[in-house]
Parts: C-alpha cells; sequence; structure tokens
C-alpha cells in the first residue's frame, strides 16, 4: 500500500510491523527508519524504504528535510506543527509530559540516528565463542548459560564510538573519493607509533604523516584523512588479556581469574571472550567471579544524595580493617552484600570469639616448647585426638572453600570450629587437664593446641590478614617456620578416616549434650551452682552401659565437667534425645578442692584432693 503526506508533494509505503500492538498505540503509526532501534529492524525488511536520516551531527536538519533544513531538531516542531494546522490536520494538540531518554552528562533529551558504524560480526566464529565457555569455570555455576545466552542473542558489535576521547580506530579515508583504506602495513604504522609515543600521537599528526608512502588508495590517490571514531570502551578493556597479560612475563595467559559484578556479562567479560576467541581460539581465562553490589541494611542501593553510605574509613576506626575483611569474607557475593553500623557490630562478636578462642591456645602454651615438650600422637589422650581430627577436617573444608573462592563457607568453617568443637568443648574440657593434672597430661593438651593454633593461624591468614600476623608472632617457632604467616604455605588434610572413631565420639558429644540440659535444670532448681557441684548418675541399656563404662569414669566426669559419674543399668531418671539413656543429678558427696574445685570425699585437711596433692607433692 502506498500513501499520500499530508501536505508535502511525496508518497510513503506502509509496512507491516510486530512491534505495534493495539494495546499500546492505534495500531498504525509513523515509522522512521533512521531514528529508532525497531524502525531500523522494521524498514530492513523493505528495501523500497530507504534509511533517512535529515538531522546532522549539530542536531540540525539537512537537506533532507526540505523547508526546514537548517532548523535545530527542536525548534522546528513548532513549524512543523504551524503547517500541519495550516492543512487542517490537526484535530487538536494537548502538551504532556512522559518518560523519554536523556544524556546523562547534560541531562538534554536524546535523538538517536541511525550512522555509519565498525562492526564486529561474531556469526562466523560463535561455535568456537561456545567450547570457549565450556572451557571456562563459572562462579556462579549459573555464569554459564547466561554468558551462553548473552552470546547466543548476539548478531554484530559496534565497536566504534563518537567522543572527542578514547582510543582512535585506526582506520584512514581517500579525500578523492572516500573508501576507507586500512592494510597490514597502515596497521603496523599506527601500532608503532603508539608503542614509541602512546594513543595522543593520533591527534599530534596529519593522517599523510602517519601513513607508510607506499600507500595508494585504488583510485590511485594518496591524500588521507583519519577516521575520527574511537574504539568502544569494552573492546579496549577486552583487550587488556593481549595488551597486558601477554606482554609482563610475571603474569599469566590465560588468566587465571576475572572478577567483576553481574553486569559484565554484556561488558568485559564477553568483550575479552570475543575478542580472545576470534584472535587466539581460546577463551582468555579460567574462570569467572561475578558478585552483586554493596547495598544497605535495608537492601536499598548507596547514594551520597540518600545519605545511605558506609564508610569503610568509619568501620576500620571503629573496629579495625580486618572486620571489613571478614564482612566480605562473611557474606554470599554472588547476591547484592548489605552493610551497615549494625552488621558490622554483629560481625564483631563473631570476630572477638575467633580472637579469644586463639588467646585462649596461646595462653595455655606459655610455657610450651615444640621442640623439648611436643608428645607423639599415639601417646595422647583420645580427644586430644579427637581435636586435631577436627582440626584436620577444618582444613579440608577451608582450602577447598579457598580453592572455589567460597569465602562464605570458609568463614563458616572457622566460625563454627572455634564455637562449637573448640570452646563448647575442647577447650571447655581440658580446662582441668591444662591447670590441675600432672605434667604428662597437660603436655599432651598443650600439643594438641600448639599444632590446631599453628594451622588455625594459617587458615585464617587469608581474610583475617593482621590477626592473624599477630598470633603468628606470639606463637612458639619450630626451626624452618617463617617469621611472617603469609609466608607459610598452607596446611594439607591428611587422609584420617576412620569411622568407628568418628562415630564413637558423635555418640559421646550427644550424651555430652543430654547431660549439660539437665545441670541446667538442676542449677535452675538450686540443686547446684557450677556443674562441679553435681554428681551424674546415667541410667543404661545394656548397649550404652557397655559403650560408657569403657570410658575411665574420671575421663568421663571430666568430659561432663562435673565431680563424680556413676552408672548403673536399667531404666531411671530423665530421658533425653540419646537413645538408652538417662539421667539425674544431685549435689556431690565430700568437700571441694581449693585447688580443682572438684568435690571428693577423700579431700585432706590440707584443702586438696588425692589427684591435687600428688600433684603438687
Amino acid at each position: 500500500m502506498r500513501y499520500n503526506h499530508v501536505y508535502l508533494p511525496k508518497e510513503g509505503w506502509v509496512i507491516l510491523g510486530d512491534h505495534v500492538t493495539l494495546e499500546s498505540g492505534s495500531g498504525c503509526v509513523h515509522t522512521a527508519g533512521g531514528h529508532g532501534v525497531d524502525d531500523f529492524n522494521v524498514c530492513q525488511k523493505y528495501p523500497q524504504v530507504p534509511i533517512t536520516v535529515p538531522v546532522d551531527d549539530g542536531g540540525y536538519l539537512t537537506d533532507l528535510a526540505g523547508k526546514y533544513a537548517g532548523q535545530r531538531v527542536w525548534a522546528a516542531n513548532k513549524t512543523i506543527l504551524a503547517d500541519l494546522t495550516a492543512s487542517g490536520a490537526v484535530m487538536g494538540q494537548l502538551h504532556i509530559k512522559h518518560q523519554y531518554p536523556h544524556c546523562w552528562r547534560c541531562h538534554h533529551p536524546i535523538i538517536f540516528r541511525a550512522t555509519e558504524q565498525w562492526f564486529c560480526s561474531i556469526a562466523k566464529f560463535r561455535e568456537d565463542v561456545y567450547k570457549a565457555i565450556d572451557t571456562v569455570t563459572w562462579m556462579p555455576d549459573w555464569g554459564h548459560d547466561r554468558m551462553k545466552g548473552m552470546v547466543r542473542d548476539r548478531n554484530d558489535w559496534c565497536i566504534s564510538r563518537q567522543r572527542t576521547w578514547g582510543v582512535p580506530i585506526p582506520a584512514f579515508y581517500c579525500k578523492k573519493c572516500g573508501t576507507y583504506h586500512i592494510t597490514d602495513a597502515t596497521i603496523k604504522a599506527v601500532s608503532d607509533l603508539f608503542r614509541k609515543e602512546g594513543s595522543d600521537a593520533w591527534y599530534k599528526y596529519d593522517a599523510n604523516e602517519i601513513m607508510p608512502k607506499t600507500e595508494v588508495c585504488e583510485c590511485g590517490a594518496s591524500d588521507w584523512e583519519k577516521d575520527p571514531d574511537i574504539m568502544d570502551v569494552w573492546f579496549d578493556s577486552g583487550s587488556t588479556w593481549s595488551a597486558v597479560c601477554r606482554e609482563r612475563p610475571e603474569l599469566n595467559w590465560p588468566a587465571d581469574l576475572y572478577m567483576e559484578g553481574a553486569d559484565q556479562f554484556r561488558g568485559w567479560f564477553q568483550s575479552s571472550l570475543l575478542t580472545s576467541v576470534a584472535t587466539q581460539g581460546v577463551a582468555p581465562y579460567k574462570g569467572v567471579l561475578c558478585h552483586g553490589w554493596v547495598v544497605d541494611e535495608q537492601g536499598k542501593q548507596m547514594h551520597k544524595s540518600a545519605g545511605n553510605g558506609v564508610e569503610p574509613s568509619e568501620i576500620i576506626r571503629d573496629y579495625g580493617a580486618d572486620i571489613v575483611r571478614l564482612w566480605v569474607a562473611s557474606s554470599d557475593y554472588t547476591v547484592d552484600v548489605r552493610a551497615g553500623k549494625n552488621i558490622f557490630k554483629q560481625l564483631s562478636e563473631a570476630y572477638r570469639k575467633m580472637r579469644n578462642t586463639a588467646r585462649f591456645m596461646l595462653g595455655n602454651i606459655g610455657d610450651f616448647n615444640p621442640a623439648t615438650d611436643m608428645v607423639a600422637e599415639d601417646q595422647l589422650f583420645e580427644i586430644d585426638r579427637w581435636a586435631l581430627k577436627s582440626c584436620n577436617s577444618l582444613t579440608a573444608n577451608v582450602r577447598a572453600a579457598y580453592d572455589n573462592y567460597d569465602f562464605s563457607r570458609a568463614y563458616h568453617a572457622i566460625y563454627n570450629f572455634c564455637v562449637i568443637d573448640m570452646s563448647n568443648f575442647y577447650m571447655d574440657v581440658i580446662k582441668d587437664r591444662l591447670y590441675c593434672a600432672d605434667e604428662h597430661a597437660r603436655r599432651c593438651a598443650q600439643t594438641a593446641l600448639y599444632r590446631i593454633l599453628v594451622d588455625f593461624t594459617k587458615l585464617v591468614a587469608p581474610i583475617l590478614c593482621f590477626t592473624a600476623q599477630e598470633i603468628w608472632s606470639y606463637i612458639p617457632k619450630l626451626e624452618g617456620m617463617q617469621e611472617y604467616v603469609c609466608w607459610e604455605r598452607m596446611p594439607e588434610a591428611k587422609s584420617d578416616e576412620d569411622a568407628a572413631f568418628d562415630a564413637k565420639w558423635a555418640k559421646i558429644i550427644a550424651v555430652r549434650d543430654d547431660v549439660k540440659k539437665v545441670l541446667e535444670q538442676a542449677r535452675a532448681d538450686k540443686t547446684i551452682g557450677s556443674s562441679l557441684e553435681a554428681a551424674v548418675t546415667l541410667y543404661c541399656s545394656d548397649e550404652m552401659y557397655d559403650f560408657l563404662n569403657a570410658i575411665p569414669m574420671d575421663e568421663l566426669a571430666d568430659l561432663m565437667i562435673v565431680s563424680h559419674v556413676d552408672l548403673v543399668k536399667g531404666e531411671g531418671g530423665v530421658r533425653g534425645l540419646t537413645e538408652g539413656l538417662g539421667m539425674s543429678v544431685a549435689h556431690a558427696a565430700g568437700n571441694k578442692c581449693l585447688r580443682c574445685w572438684k568435690f571428693d570425699t577423700a579431700v585432706g585437711e590440707d584443702g586438696l584432693c588425692p589427684r591435687c596433692a600428688k600433684v603438687l607433692g
């Protein structure tokens, strides 16, 4: 179908565009192929409809606009409206406000124009890009499919921009015929010039000074002008794998890791991938890690105008730099990360727990010389071997987390080790042995604490670098140990699978947890004060009796942190979560030892139990 213009002597075509719907418009709209993406795309299907751009670089209408040539775009609206009104084509007019694209720099409305650009088509090497994507480790995993989808939906990459700054496109045009001229010789001439003087040399010299004298246009002329466009900045940053990694001998290529925000799948991640695959056939990186953004405590984006920003300097002033590092490590960075004073305050409590765990260990190895006092592992108490096994599990988990950049997993493993394995269990149980037992028993506990502290400090060093070095400076050194913990190799997890040992100690800990609940109730009932005032009776099934009776009663009492434990076959007492076990608590008989605070019927006139009297004797 053809139509006549309202008042100008020209005809136009009626075309079909699927982007126009009856729900969002009149169903019949004006189409300007040179001024809109949808319009441009639909006009490509109709060769008889030319792509017309009647607006020049300065925003003035050109001769293609006929009688309106020379007018500014926005000013011409009044003239055109007047002509439409005079022709009787205007049924009414109304001024409305609606959203419209504006320049982010000057905030004025934007005119879209179809202009000549440089494009890179990826159609010929798209399959190679897919293969390269499969060779990369994506963190999180969904990055693989996201990048594949981005490449699948992209046909052309516009690599030119119109800016007054940037890296120029090294293209020349013949002044006589206007044809562009790019050869290996011209590219090398520009490359050599840039390597010698930098890219600003492009603007310093005339085109004929840069071009090799041997270059001649197809039309026979050799008078040149430079392309005024610059390279897309994503092409710049997307070429750093070549300009940086391959140019410096201390760096690796492909790079081990590219790390940026999730928006870089359409930016740096993708431009780097395309340039590398196009020229080298492989991805420029072995791994890609993408992260979210930092938001405030309510999940809102931080802005100066909103006043909801968090200054790192304030956090460092109040809590120290390691708290900022701990916050990063504790967060799931694959999504937006919240930051705020309340969050840092809570995190400081977690930091204090880690620091105090190390402080306890340091305080109890003050007189320990690892070169002379270390006890062989097969001579350690069983609970000491359990603690070393727990530390070995921590090493395996943290190393695996670090290898996969899963820092929050490493943080939680370290924190749980400090709170659950060490503070709530092992260190609580061995206090009596550290303070009151004989030399061998004490050295066994110190050996375990020393070995755990050394590995623990190395494991936290990548996150709490300042704290780790502070701890390291107080650890007694064996020959070969470095002055700085960051110079040490990370501990290696040993293969120490022992299902029977693990099951045994899991059962002991479960029994202990049940006993602790009964002790809490006895304390609430005023039956006892501290747990050392308690005597616990355990009512056991045959299987449970045999299990617990294999443990020396004094060790079992130490595990429960009570003065006395009795085992009785049969049912009785309060039942807990452990099958085949009942419990009752009474105040321990005898007197309180002045040294270990346990109650014993054999406390002498000197106020000491037999064990403490023997140690002091």
